[in-house]
Order: structure tokens, then sequence, then C-alpha cells
């Protein structure tokens, strides 16, 4: 993935193109920007929406199959679902560390490993922290959802809503990872035209790609849940939710995007900041009070949680509409001749 987009930096096609060189209208040059970047986008984005898509599609078949065999069992796996993805990153780690196949890309630490590691850890860490609050952000919503009225119907909607919103999800993510390779490549490269133009070209074919999933949702709204459990009441339950589905899966096609743009910025702090206000906060406290005191329901739950995405993904649109993106060029290449700087003396010592 890296080859590709460093290619694509390196050559300046792109720059080129954006910053009027040569003798072609603006319509033109526009054009041919967008298609240069469409098939980097697609190199780098489809390998990872396709392995992101067969991880989803192994945790929702346990829920599948266990909806076949009653409600309650539904609400059993989705609740077990959740647990498994606390101890899945630990698992990975340990695979890592002790399987033969990742020998050549684990050699143990090193003391050399440590140099300039507060840097490095305080973008590693604000990128956890990122990305951690807004995973946990909707197993939250699970959660007090077993705290209504009537829990069992509560859970099996909403794991129904939230296992078909992870799939259209998985395919943001996707695009996450191929914003942040192509903002941080233009960036280093020392391209400001491309890399704006990397992280709006992004974000609105996300958009566009879940805004269609939106609506497939909606005109299937009252057979989605059957492929997951054949109860009328839990039926009408997701026909019931499916605008608030719709709402999460087209604001979940731009948020994640903007998230992988953050990081090839280095925001991943800020992001941080902006993810703890408007998710537990704005998001959380207002979802509680819409379900509980003013007993929307599952309803208020998930309408207060997404007006904190809501607030959160417009706070993210604006700061990427005002960034100056010359100066995030001089920020790039003030961390390269640091971190250059370090490891030359480290590659001597090594030889």
């Amino acid at each position: 993935m890296g080859r590709a987009g460093d290619r694509a930096a390196v050559d300046g096609r792109l720059e080129a193109l954006l910053s009027g060189a040569g003798e072609l209208p603006w319509p033109r040059r526009m054009a041919a920007a967008a298609a240069l970047e469409l098939r980097l986008l697609t190199s780098l984005a489809a390998p990872a929406v396709v392995v992101y898509m067969l991880i989803i599609v192994m945790s929702s078949a346990t829920q599948i199959f266990c909806g076949q065999l009653g409600n309650v069992q539904l609400a059993a796996a989705s609740l077990g679902n959740n647990g498994i993805q606390v101890f899945a990153y630990g698992l990975m780690f340990a695979y890592i560390v002790w399987s033969p196949r990742c020998r050549a890309t684990w050699t143990g630490f090193t003391w050399a490993a440590f140099a300039d590691l507060p840097a490095f850890a305080g973008l590693s860490v604000a990128s956890a922290v990122m990305l951690a609050l807004e995973v946990w952000y909707f197993q939250v919503l699970i959660l007090l959802a077993g705290m209504l009225p009537d829990p069992e119907v509560a859970l099996d909607s909403l794991t129904v809503c939230t296992s078909i919103q992870s799939w259209v999800f998985m395919i943001s993510v996707g695009f996450n990872a191929a914003a942040s390779v192509r903002v941080g490549n233009e960036l280093g490269a020392g391209n400001p035209r491309s890399a704006e133009f990397s992280a709006w070209m992004v974000t609105v074919v996300s958009a566009f790609v879940s805004a269609i999933a939106g609506l497939v949702t909606f005109l299937l709204r009252d057979k989605l849940s059957y492929i997951f459990t054949g109860g009328e009441v839990v039926s009408r339950a997701v026909a019931d939710l499916s605008p608030l589905l719709v709402g999460t899966i087209v604001l979940c096609g731009i948020q994640p995007v903007l998230s992988g743009v953050a990081v090839g910025c280095g925001w991943q702090a800020m992001v941080a900041y902006i993810n703890i206000g408007c998710y537990y906060f704005i998001g959380v406290p207002v979802g509680v009070l819409l379900g509980f005191k003013f007993d929307f329901g599952i309803k208020g739950l998930w309408g207060g949680m997404i007006g904190g995405t809501l607030i959160q993904t417009l706070i993210l649109i604006w700061i990427t509409f005002r960034t100056d993106w010359n100066k995030e060029v001089e920020e790039a290449r003030k961390r390269l001749d640091k971190w250059d700087d370090t490891r030359q003396p480290l590659l001597a010592n090594k030889e």
C-alpha cells in the first residue's frame, strides 16, 4: 500500500495538475486529478475494505446463527461479542510475538527502539485513545440498552441495526486507512495542494458510498432483521429504528475518513479531545437523558449519541476546511528532519 502512495507523492503528477501546470483548462485538470486520485484511493482502500469486511462477517455470523435460535440467544450473542472484542487485540499481539510466521516482523526489543521514544509514544498513545473512544462509544449504547424496559427486544433490534451499520462502517474504515496514507505521503513529499485534494476527495467518495448504502438500508428496512432472526416484534422494532440507522450510516461515512486525515496530519491528540467532549460529555449524557428521563427508550439513547457524532463530524469538517496545508507541509518536514537526524546515528551504530 505504501509504495503506491509513495510513487504518487514523489512523481508530483497530482500536484502539477492542481497547481495549473500545462495548458489544460480548469475543468479538464480537475477531472484528470480526480481520476488519478480515484485510482490511488482504490489501490489503497480496496484491500483494507476486504480485510475489515471479512473480520466483521466472522463476528456477525455468530449473531446470525444465534438469532435463528431465538431472541434471547441473539441478545446473549451480542453481549458476548462485545466482551470478545475487548480481548481481540491482546490475542493479536500474543500471536505476533510467538507465531513463527511473524519472526521477520517482530524481532524483540532493542535499546535502539527507545530512541526518540517520547515523540513516537505521544502520537501512538493519542491514536490509541482516539480509536478506543470511537469503538467504545457504540458499545456503551448496547450496554445502556440492556437497562431499558423490555431489554430483550431493545437489545435484539439494536444488535441487528449495529451489525448492519458495522458492515457499512468497514468500508469507511478502509477509506480511513487510505486517507491517512495519502495525506501523510503528500505532506511528506511537500505537496500541499495534493494533500488537501486527497483529503476532500476521499471524504466525498466515502460519503457517496455510505449515502447509497443508507438508501438501500432504508428501502429494505422491513426485511433486514430476518437475516438475524425470524421474530416479528424485532422486525417491527428494526423498521422503527431505520431512520436512526440511516443517519448513523451516513455520518459514519464521513467521520472515520476525517479521522484518517487527522492521522495523516498528526492531529491525533486533538481529535482524542474532540472525541471525549462530543461522545462522552454530549452524546452519552443526552442519550441517557432522552432514553431514561423522557422515556424515549432506545430511540432516545441512539438519538443522543448520533447528536454527539454529528457535532464531532461538523467540528472535523470545520478544522479540515480551515487547515493551512502549507503550514502542515512545514510541520511534516520538521518531523522528518528530526527523525532522520535521530535515525542516522542508530544506523551507523548498527553497521
